[in-house]
C-alpha cells in the first residue's frame, strides 16, 4: 500500500509516475521565471554592449557592421589605458587588503561572543547596507571636505594643524570610501567561516603547549582562508568596478576604468571605445576573482593534505 508521501508501507520510495518532473525537474521549472528575468534584463543588454566592441559606431550610428578586433588592439596599445587600468587595480587591491585587516577582528570577536551580543554585532555590521552607497559617499564628502570638513575643522580647533589638509579628491579619500562601504561584504563571509570553524583543533594546539598567538597563526587563520577568499573576491570586484566612489571622492581628474566606460558611452558617445573598455574591465575582473578563488582553494587543499 502506498501512502501520500510517495512511499509504500515498508518505507521504500514509490516509482515516479509518468509526467512527474521529479525534484531536479521541479527545481528547474521553478527557476524559469528568474532565469527569464535575468536573461532579458541582464544577459541580452550585456550581449549588445559587448557586441559594440567589435563594430565601428560613431554618434550612435553603425559605420561598419563588419566585426573587427582593431579597436581592442588600439586600446591595448594606448599608454593611458594601462595607467588607468593600473590605478583601478591598485585601488581594488589596497581596498581589499584593508578590508581584510579591519574585518577579521570584527568577525573573530563575533565568533567568540555569546548570548545577546551576537545579534547586536550582526545588526551593526549589516546596518550600513540599509543606506544607499551614494548617501554614504556624500557623507564622506562632508567628513573629508576642505576647511569646513569635520576632520579639518576638528584638527584646526584643537590646534594640531595650521591649515586644512587636502584629503578629498585624492587616492586616500577614494580608499577610505571603498573600505567603509565594502567592509560588510568582507565581514559576513568571515563570520560564517570563523563561527563554524573546528574549535577542537585550537583546543588541541593549546593543550600541546602552543600559545594563543601561535595557535591563531597556525590554526585559526589557515582555517579562515575560505572566508578570506570569498570576501576578497566580493570586495575586489566591487572596488575594481566601482563608479560612484571614485567620481565623488576622487574629483573630476580622478579616472578609473569604470569612469572611462561612463565617459565614452554617455559623455563622448563613443560606444565602440566604451564597449571595448567595458569588455576589458569585465574580463580582467573575472580573471582576477577566479585567481583569488583558485589560490584560496589550492591553499585549503594543501593545508588539509599536510594534516
Amino acid at each position: 500500500m502506498t501512502d501520500m508521501t510517495g512511499s509504500d508501507s515498508g518505507g521504500a520510495p514509490r516509482a515516479r509516475t509518468r509526467g512527474d518532473p521529479g525534484p531536479i525537474g521541479g527545481s528547474l521549472m521553478s527557476a524559469v521565471p528568474a532565469l527569464a528575468f535575468l536573461g532579458a534584463l541582464f544577459v541580452v543588454p550585456l550581449g549588445f554592449l559587448l557586441s559594440f566592441a567589435f563594430l565601428t559606431i560613431e554618434r550612435g550610428d553603425i559605420v561598419s557592421g563588419l566585426p573587427t578586433l582593431r579597436h581592442f588592439f588600439e586600446t591595448l596599445t594606448d599608454d593611458l589605458f594601462w595607467i588607468v587600468a593600473w590605478r583601478s587595480f591598485w585601488v581594488g587591491v589596497v581596498s581589499t587588503i584593508l578590508c581584510v585587516v579591519f574585518a577579521y577582528p570584527v568577525a573573530w570577536v563575533y565568533s567568540e561572543l555569546k548570548g545577546a551580543w551576537r545579534p547586536i554585532v550582526l545588526v551593526l555590521v549589516v546596518a550600513p547596507l540599509l543606506t544607499s552607497a551614494v548617501v554614504r559617499t556624500y557623507a564622506w564628502i562632508v567628513i573629508l571636505g576642505g576647511r569646513y570638513g569635520l576632520i579639518n575643522s576638528l584638527l584646526i580647533d584643537l590646534g594640531l594643524i595650521g591649515r586644512p589638509l587636502r584629503i578629498l579628491n585624492t587616492d586616500i579619500a577614494v580608499i577610505i570610501g571603498m573600505v567603509q562601504i565594502h567592509l560588510p561584504f568582507m565581514i559576513l563571509p568571515l563570520i560564517s567561516v570563523l563561527d563554524g570553524r573546528d574549535r577542537a583543533r585550537e583546543e588541541a594546539s593549546l593543550a600541546l603547549g602552543a600559545s594563543r598567538i601561535v595557535t591563531f597563526f597556525r590554526v585559526t587563520l589557515p582555517l579562515s582562508v575560505p572566508g578570506i577568499a570569498a570576501g576578497a573576491s566580493l570586495v575586489f570586484a566591487l572596488s575594481y568596478t566601482n563608479f560612484i566612489i571614485p567620481q565623488l571622492l576622487g574629483g573630476g581628474n580622478y579616472t578609473t576604468l569604470a569612469l572611462q566606460v561612463y565617459e565614452f558611452i554617455i559623455v563622448i558617445l563613443d560606444w565602440t571605445e566604451g564597449a571595448v573598455r567595458a569588455t576589458l574591465l569585465l574580463l580582467s575582473c573575472f580573471a582576477i576573482v577566479l585567481l583569488i578563488n583558485k589560490l584560496g582553494a589550492w591553499y585549503t587543499r594543501w593545508l588539509e593534505a599536510g594534516r
